[in-house]
């Protein structure tokens, strides 16, 4: 199989990250931060050093304010609806956001009343927004990276602009984390959401939030933390106060791993390898006829993201003949970001969606073009 949807899920993962979970399972497999025998003390250490690493990877500006959770989707609902909200609050998000992001925006809006401007991709990001930002602004949330178009905001350049109000600054880092550089600190970012399984090449079920010390944050869930039981109201203690429940210490392991992995390799290594397999991958897509890119032009720096028609074919269509005749792996459809594939017009039939990763190869990327080829002449002709 040539897996081509590393923007889901990254696959393969390093033989370090399945052998650390299995480790944690069959080696100390207790709970951590509840007892304090040797084998709850080995998983609690697993936890801290990986909340460590995490702080050194992104410049967060507390490791105990690192809080784990199952996705980066539940990272940014906490994100989101942990804020205090009242009516009129106004927001400013872009188009090309996740439905992780648009969705707990619109429940806000309806259940509680915010405002919501979308960015859209005409003109200049930070212009856009700082046509719209005001004193009523409570939350600029964007996207780092799109995941449909692979196109990369100049997240440094809108974390200036929104320092200069009283608005918080909420990255999703989902498609970037394990790619490109990212410093809360030089720019300026509030809160940042990473899931586990993408480019830090850890496993599923595990995401985080990384939150700026002037953040104030209602958890989303209450309940056991191992510290204060014996108080009826949740403890306002970092980290603790947000991880209520027994966490995932064979994910964090592996986690834990995943980016060491993406540390030995280099970000930038990584970065640059990404591009040349997306740079081959355009070129060869723009020599077959009736095939239409979406996103970046080329030279342009982007994400190793493509998408793209194949005249009026359903994008389902040609995944699944990929699969079945070709095994290769991509994704068809509107990647739960449907307001970019409104303001594209490709909602009917979705886009074919491409994506590459750390262990991709040159070669794969010949072969998928071969296999586009012959779809592209079995269907139109």
């Amino acid at each position: 199989m040539i897996y081509l949807d590393q923007a889901s899920s990254s696959f393969p993962k390093p033989a370090s990250v399945a052998q650390a979970m299995a480790d944690a399972v069959n080696t100390y497999g207790a709970n951590p931060g509840r007892s304090g025998h040797q084998l709850s003390r080995q998983a609690s250490f697993i936890i801290e050093e990986t909340r460590s690493k995490l702080k050194d990877m992104f410049q967060a500006p507390s490791v105990e304010r690192i809080i784990f959770t199952s996705n980066a989707t539940a990272a940014l609902n906490q994100a989101i609806a942990g804020l205090s909200w009242e009516k009129g609050d106004h927001v400013i998000t872009t188009v090309l956001e996740h439905n992780s992001v648009r969705r707990p925006l619109e429940r806000l809006r309806t259940e509680i009343g915010i405002n919501v401007d979308y960015i859209g991709v005409d003109g200049n990001w930070t212009e856009e927004i700082s046509k719209k930002i005001t004193k009523q602004t409570k939350l600029v949330v964007v996207t780092h990276g799109s995941n449909v178009t692979g196109q990369i905001l100049p997240i440094q350049e809108i974390g200036q602009l929104v320092s200069e109000y009283d608005a918080l600054f909420c990255v999703d880092g989902s498609q970037t984390a394990g790619i490109l550089p990212i410093s809360m600190k030089e720019m300026r970012i509030d809160m940042l959401a990473v899931p586990g399984h993408k480019a830090l090449l850890g496993p599923q079920g595990v995401g985080v939030l990384l939150v700026g010390t002037k953040v104030e944050l209602k958890p989303l869930y209450v309940g056991g933390t191992g510290s204060q039981s014996e108080k009826p109201e949740q403890p306002c203690l970092w980290p603790i106060g947000w991880e209520s429940g027994t966490m995932n210490t064979p994910g964090i392991a592996g986690l834990l791993k995943g980016i060491l992995e993406v540390q030995s390799k280099g970000i930038t290594d990584i970065h640059e390898h990404e591009k040349q397999l997306t740079s081959k991958l355009i070129q060869g897509l723009k020599k077959i006829d009736a095939i239409t890119i979406y996103g970046p032009e080329e030279g342009e720096d982007r994400l190793g993201v493509v998408s793209f028609q194949l005249d009026s074919i359903d994008s389902h269509e040609i995944a699944i003949i990929l699969d079945n005749h070709y095994q290769i792996a991509v994704r068809a459809g509107l990647h739960c970001s449907p307001m970019i594939h409104q303001t594209y017009q490709t909602t009917t039939g979705g886009l074919v969606r491409v994506s590459v990763g750390i262990y991709n190869t040159e070669n794969e990327i010949i072969k998928f073009l071969e296999a586009m080829k012959e779809i592209k002449e079995g269907l139109l002709g």
